[in-house]
């Protein structure tokens, strides 16, 4: 018995004390290619395969000083914090600590595969008025850009999915390529439109309606 994951195998940590919450996010990801690993040791942080790591927040009364824990000796590992939390407020922060996604306990089971998806690729999951918060923050320390962006056919089909919450893998199949050349294409469109990272791209898309200009 090996403990090296497949090649199409991801792990993903998990940080609970609850066993519901263990026991529903194991089932949730039973039938897909992702092994959820219940980390109860530090070692077991470092684990062959893991990049994600969810945290569930009724776990400790300490979040925001794991989360700088994290940031500061495992800052390759992508967080994502399950809480009771609502607040836009809240979320803000526990994003600004270094968290590049939050799920509320009640989220559906899409909802929690899309979020690991979309962090394991690299962007943020959160309320999309969180993200515009955190791409106004981001904006009024970058300096504009001075020329409208012009795209080409396939950097739009691209554009188009990751503005509708696609992650690589997804939009790789929609449009037939493998996922490294939707990277690359995504890298060229944050190149074009001034920004540096996904997020913001996704947010400048939708609010200077740069969807529409693209050539159909």
């Amino acid at each position: 018995m090996t403990d090296t994951p497949t090649k199409s195998q991801q792990r993903i940590g998990l940080i609970a004390t609850d066993p519901l919450r263990i026991l529903g996010l194991e089932t949730i990801f039973a039938e897909g290619d992702i092994e959820v690993l219940p980390l109860s040791a530090p070692g077991e942080l470092d684990a062959v395969g893991v990049s994600v790591v969810m945290i569930d927040a009724a776990c400790t009364d300490h979040l925001f000083e794991l989360l700088e824990t994290f940031r500061r000796t495992r800052p390759h590992l992508r967080l994502i914090v399950i809480g009771l939390e609502e607040s836009h407020d809240y979320i803000q922060r526990v994003i600004g600590a270094g968290a590049k996604g939050y799920l509320s306990h009640a989220a559906r089971e899409n909802e929690i595969r899309l979020a690991v998806d979309i962090v394991s690729d690299g962007s943020v999951w959160a309320p999309r008025k969180v993200l515009a918060r955190l791409l106004e923050a981001s904006s009024s320390e970058t300096h504009a850009v001075a020329a409208e962006p012009k795209f080409t056919e396939r950097e739009g089909q691209v554009l188009r999915l990751l503005v509708a919450g696609r992650p690589n893998r997804d939009i790789a199949e929609a449009l037939g390529i493998d996922a490294a050349t939707v990277k690359a294409h995504v890298g060229r469109l944050m190149r074009k439109v001034g920004v540096e990272n996904r997020i913001a791209l996704t947010m400048q898309a939708v609010n200077r309606n740069l969807i529409a200009r693209e050539t159909p």
